[in-house]
């Protein structure tokens, strides 16, 4: 293959970061002379290096990491190294938010001016980073630091935050929340900022009581070590794994089914379901993922799970992977939380240590392992097929369907993937049945359901109680309105949700009721606005993320976004076209649009909140703005 590279050289450093990732390069002849391994112009070619493509994601991230950005030269040797054209590593590369093709200091304060953030003051902390660093992406090299505003970090429940995007042979990244005084002294004076307490982790609640008895998938979370095995089988790991191979594959398929468990991303399909869709399918090999790349903002159940509790992520993982004939498992998570991959990280070395992992799975001759992958900042990517390109080192963008993953997904093989919250929920229904898990809750949606409670409440955090709670008793879970103001509206299942008034407290939070009411649980996002916060600024600020985290494949979406973002931003300012009837008349038509005709879910659900917005609480009607 002809790769027509460009002229730039990488520099050693930046060879030894790739060579980190994909093994020094192989010697071999090339027409009449023999290549030494030290001769960088060659890499291991052809059929050898094209296998390799599903790993230009972690050579990028180890190119970013090292040097601060992704230089020309460093892009030229990752191509041949991979045996991938410029063009489409350059397209992978501009494609995530969280790597630079230009020039950057080694560290960038990524500020989360999202919807949680801007109801706990985001914008005087914005500010506060404009007086100390100059405007959003000000920096040179000579300061070593600039800042940016960020899309929701995952770090709601205790917001401001920020995250620290770090490089250099011994840099890490780190995510701060809230942000205080301090941490702002040390990150406009250029560090050291590795001391100051990052905040990692609250504790779960659960219904009325912190009593760890009424913990279901939460039970262990803030009880056991996180770094911890003999911790965690201590109290009750892998329990659920030995019941799995007693089952069988079959056996464990029939739990989940009676369990009747529905996934948690927001689809709601029933789990058993597609497990046994993977695993009837005769291709080989299967592969199940789990998605951890949780970036609707408001959310952060996940992240949680997995900084509280990581090996019952990877136990549950293992489940499904026996469960469906896979040999392989990922997981992908989102590149924002740096203590989330420290500890799958870990727990995964672990795992692999014991023999919970590998070539003979406690001694049972099952062979199952796993990999983590980070994401690299790009919403689309929790979208099940734009996930499968990203792992195979492609842009985000998602696939049609069909075919449906669980016939031809990662890889183009029968791919099983569940999200975080899902997959644990199967270490319940082991240790106690799927008939008596389905008894929890309500008929039509069982089991226990995770709920992340921020913005105006006293006690943001996450919460698991059974499903069928109401709204109004979760939000009272969480302390009801902070300071004990008044409710002005709820924002169910994020970006990607509606709006609620006070008048829909009362609503059941299943899967039947929302349905039933035009409305979805999404990833169970409740976050609560009183009277101080400027609604306006929040649904405009939905718009804009809309906007900016559209993959641009699809015309809909791509053009929707755009558009919608601007016909609110006129009727805000009063300089509609024609009148404000006519104006919404066409945000109501870009609306139909963009979820009649987009790809995937992005674009099918990017006017929802507008919608509610508009409905329901009546932002934007003739006479009144705000």
């Amino acid at each position: 293959m002809d790769l027509h590279l460009s002229t730039a050289a990488a520099s050693d450093v930046e060879r030894a970061a790739v060579d980190e990732v994909l093994g020094a390069p192989q010697s071999g002849w090339t027409g009449s002379r023999e290549r030494s391994p030290t001769d960088h112009r060659f890499a291991r070619g052809g059929h050898d290096a094209r296998e390799q493509r599903h790993l230009l994601l972690p050579t990028l991230h180890a190119l970013q990491a090292r040097v601060g950005w992704i230089s020309e030269g460093g892009l030229n040797y990752v191509s041949r190294r991979l045996m991938v054209p410029p063009a489409e590593a350059y397209g992978v590369a501009t494609f995530y938010a969280m790597f630079s093709t230009e020039p950057r200091p080694r560290s960038v304060v990524h500020v989360c001016d999202d919807i949680a953030c801007l109801t706990a003051g985001a914008q005087e902390l914005c500010r506060r980073f404009e007086a100390e660093l100059g405007p959003a992406g000000a920096g040179s090299q000579d300061t070593g630091i600039t800042w940016q505003r960020s899309p929701c970090l995952g770090l709601c429940e205790r917001a401001p935050a920020a995250l620290v995007q770090a490089s250099g042979a011994n840099a890490h990244d780190q995510a701060f929340a809230p942000v205080r005084d301090e941490h702002v002294s040390a990150f406009t004076g250029g560090g050291p900022w590795a001391n100051a307490e990052t905040g990692a982790g609250s504790a779960p609640q659960t219904k009325g009581t912190r009593d760890r008895e009424r913990l279901r998938v939460l039970r262990r979370a803030g009880a056991v070590d996180p770094r911890s095995l003999e911790d965690y089988r201590a109290h009750g790991g892998y329990e659920a794994l030995r019941r799995a191979l007693e089952l069988g594959p079959e056996g464990v398929v029939r739990e989940v089914k009676d369990a009747k468990l529905l996934g948690r991303g927001g689809a709601a399909f029933p789990t058993g379901v597609k497990w046994e869709a993977v695993a009837r399918q005769p291709v080989r090999p299967h592969y199940f993922v789990c998605n951890a790349d949780e970036s609707e903002p408001g959310t952060f159940k996940d992240r949680v799970v997995i900084e509280l509790d990581p090996y019952s992520v990877i136990e549950a993982l293992t489940i499904a992977g026996y469960a469906t004939g896979s040999e392989r498992g990922y997981i992908y998570l989102r590149g924002e939380y740096p203590l989330a991959a420290e500890r799958l990280d870990h727990a995964i070395s672990e795992t692999r240590h014991r023999g919970l992992l590998g070539d003979d799975v406690m001694g049972e001759g099952f062979v199952f392992d796993i990999e983590l992958r980070r994401g690299a900042g790009a919403y689309i990517c929790g979208e099940e097929t734009a996930l499968f390109n990203s792992l195979e080192g492609k842009r985000g963008e998602p696939r049609n369907k069909p075919p449906f993953p669980v016939e031809r997904g990662l890889f183009g093989k029968p791919t099983g993937i569940n999200n975080v919250e899902t997959l644990v929920n199967v270490l319940e229904i082991l240790r106690i049945g799927g008939l008596a898990y389905a008894e929890i809750g309500t008929p039509d949606s069982t089991g226990p359901r995770l709920f992340c409670l921020s913005g105006c409440v006293e006690r943001p955090g996450l919460y698991e109680v059974e499903s069928g709670i109401t709204l109004r008793d979760v939000i009272d879970l969480a302390g009801g309105v902070r300071e004990g103001g008044s409710l002005k509206a709820v924002l169910l299942g994020g970006a990607a949700g509606s709006f609620l008034t006070p008048e829909d407290l009362d609503l059941r939070l299943t899967f039947e009721d929302t349905r039933a009411a035009g409305l979805s649980l999404g990833s169970g996002v409740v976050m609560v606005f009183d009277e101080s916060v400027d609604l306006v600024e929040i649904v405009l600020r939905i718009a804009r993320f809309f906007r900016d985290e559209s993959c641009g494949q699809c015309v809909p979406c791509r053009v929707g976004t755009v558009r919608q973002e601007e016909a609110l931003h006129r009727l805000v300012a009063d300089r509609t076209i024609g009148s404000r009837e006519d104006e919404l008349r066409l945000l109501g038509e870009i609306d139909r649009v963009m979820t009649d005709a987009s790809i995937c879910g992005l674009g099918q659900t990017a006017a929802s909140a507008v919608r509610s917005a508009v409905s329901r609480l009546a932002l934007f009607g003739t006479g009144s703005t705000s």
